[in-house]
């Protein structure tokens, strides 16, 4: 859990046997699609897609190519995981600073693998404007995706309007949206997001 706001400092704050409450699960999930499947994730948005490829691949109708990238080595979740879940050949990583793959980020390393090979999904989970990206090239090479956005959620209820996309409830619509609800927030998606007063600030 990334430290990024009150509940997740508190979640920080507590100590090993300390009690916590906790609601949910809240929204939708991803769809399972069997086939070529790419799943491209970003520092913590590598923790979903872990639990992702480990349903896929034991449905046996999966063949996945995971596109890992972090700033560090150390940021690379679930490597070791990932690499028997997937094939050590079919996962690909990138650091920003080289200390492990190649250096880089993962969407221009999704690139580069979208241009040689066609997904029957791609599936990502990583920093809003990485995500962005991966939009792009996927309309660009006809590829049709699913994508878990993160947002500030205030009340996950619906209410408060913070974890508002165009016309979308990250909270209650979300935090899986595909291709085509995507399409529809174009000027949003990657570009604006809502901060804890509610303001609307560049992602």
């Amino acid at each position: 859990v990334k430290r990024v706001g009150e509940a997740t400092q508190a979640l920080h704050d507590k100590k090993v046997g300390d009690i916590i409450g906790v609601r949910g699960p809240f929204g939708n999930s991803f769809t399972l699609s069997p086939g070529r499947i790419l799943m491209v994730g970003g520092g913590i948005g590598i923790a979903p897609l872990s639990f992702l490829a480990k349903k896929l691949a034991s449905s046996k109708k999966a063949k996945i190519t995971m596109v890992m990238g972090a700033k560090t080595k150390s940021e690379l979740l679930f490597l070791e995981e990932l690499k028997e879940v997937c094939g050590e050949a079919n996962v690909l990583t990138a650091t920003e600073d080289g200390s492990y793959g190649v250096k880089d980020v993962a969407s221009n390393f999704a690139e580069k693998v979208l241009t040689m090979e066609k997904f029957d999904m791609v599936y990502t989970c990583g920093p809003e404007q990485m995500i962005r990206k991966v939009f792009d090239q996927c309309e660009k090479h006809n590829a049709f995706m699913e994508a878990s956005l993160e947002r500030l959620m205030r009340c996950a209820i619906g209410i408060c309007g913070s974890c508002i996309i165009g016309r979308f409830r990250v909270c209650r619509d979300g935090p899986i949206f595909n291709t085509e609800q995507l399409r529809t927030v174009k000027d949003e998606f990657g570009v604006w997001k809502r901060d804890f007063n509610g303001r609307r600030i560049p992602v």
